[in-house]
């Protein structure tokens, strides 16, 4: 019977070892929590450094309770899925674009709309306003940390300057999704592809040129091909991106995180949209230094370029009437903002 005790007391002992042991662990995984993120620019981006830095001032300030694992280049979701990666929890968070999902997010397309934008500055900030006024539900199956948008979309072209409108015809042109109705609507024919796929396809003459902010000159190398710019700014359309989290991960995190993490967005916003800026200087250049011409169009033609695109704008309105979606009064904000904010 002693024996029997003293083995029962031992066990006891190792027991309660093993449940210390296991609730020291236990207690150390839920002190820190590690987000992988994805990203679809090439690692050595700006963007992809400034989405580095926000990885890096997380953990700083939480005091390591939150660490982020960056994934560049599409390597854990590609570009089209990034966002659908979120809320599917491929990845806990993602930096992509609206506007590989076409269609998905009708209000936000207000952005890759021809607005005639300056710069990615104020485009940045207007999406955010555009945000925080409208709370559109086309984003509630995700947490927005924060949104930003490049700067002008123009005309880059590799063999053939454009200076008129007719000079749109027959041009096979590199766009996003959400930019084929406005180059459509300008003459050119659209080719919708991911950047990533843009080089290429300007090198081998798939495309006679693309429609971009002048940042992918440099950023993506475009400039080594294209040889002309057209500054088409009066029909300029930008394109809004994403910062979204998993909602199950952010819900996961403490208040005391949330406010941190918040504060960060909102600094990042600031920051964004100055290095939108920044880089579209850098692409034009870079792009300069190889024997590169931009073409500014005069206000008679701009003018012809604006009531070309129109029609645009007319349909954005009528889809998002369709959807029971304000539509008209997201549109009329974003004008009414670029008139007051925008040089």
């Amino acid at each position: 019977m002693k024996r029997s005790a003293s083995a029962m007391s031992l066990l006891a002992v190792l027991f309660l070892g093993f449940g210390l042991l296991y609730s020291g662990a236990a207690h150390a995984q839920q002190g820190t929590v590690t987000l992988n993120y994805s990203n679809f620019f090439p690692a050595n981006h700006k963007h992809s450094l400034l989405a580095e830095q926000w990885c890096q001032e997380v953990t700083k300030r939480t005091n390591g309770k939150v660490k982020v694992t960056m994934f560049h280049g599409g390597t854990l979701t590609s570009p089209q899925l990034a966002y659908d990666g979120v809320v599917k929890g491929l990845s806990d968070m993602a930096l992509g674009v609206f506007s590989y999902s076409r269609g998905r997010f009708a209000l936000t397309e207000v952005i890759d709309l021809p607005l005639g934008f300056r710069s990615g500055y104020i485009a940045t900030k207007l999406v955010n306003e555009y945000y925080r006024k409208f709370k559109p539900k086309e984003m509630d199956d995700v947490k927005v940390m924060y949104l930003h948008a490049h700067g002008p979309a123009i005309l880059h072209t590799g063999k053939r300057p454009v200076a008129k409108l007719e000079e749109m015809k027959g041009l096979k042109v590199r766009v996003t999704p959400l930019a084929t109705p406005t180059l459509s609507a300008l003459g050119a024919t659209p080719v919708a592809m991911p950047m990533g796929d843009t080089y290429d396809s300007l090198s081998k003459g798939v495309v006679d040129g693309a429609f971009s902010p002048y940042e992918a000159l440099e950023g993506w190398k475009w400039g080594e091909i294209v040889k002309y710019s057209t500054e088409c700014y009066a029909v300029s359309p930008s394109s809004a991106f994403f910062v979204v989290m998993n909602k199950k991960k952010w819900d996961s995190l403490s208040p005391e995180v949330h406010k941190i993490i918040e504060k960060i967005n909102d600094e990042w916003i600031e920051k964004q949209g100055k290095v939108w800026d920044e880089i579209d200087t850098e692409g034009k250049a870079f792009a300069v230094k190889k024997g590169h011409k931009s073409i500014t169009l005069s206000g008679a033609e701009q003018a012809r370029w604006v009531a070309a695109v129109k029609p645009v704008l007319d349909d954005y309105m009528k889809r998002t009437k369709a959807k029971g979606l304000p539509g008209d009064e997201v549109l009329k904000f974003s004008i009414d903002y670029l008139k007051k904010n925008q040089k």
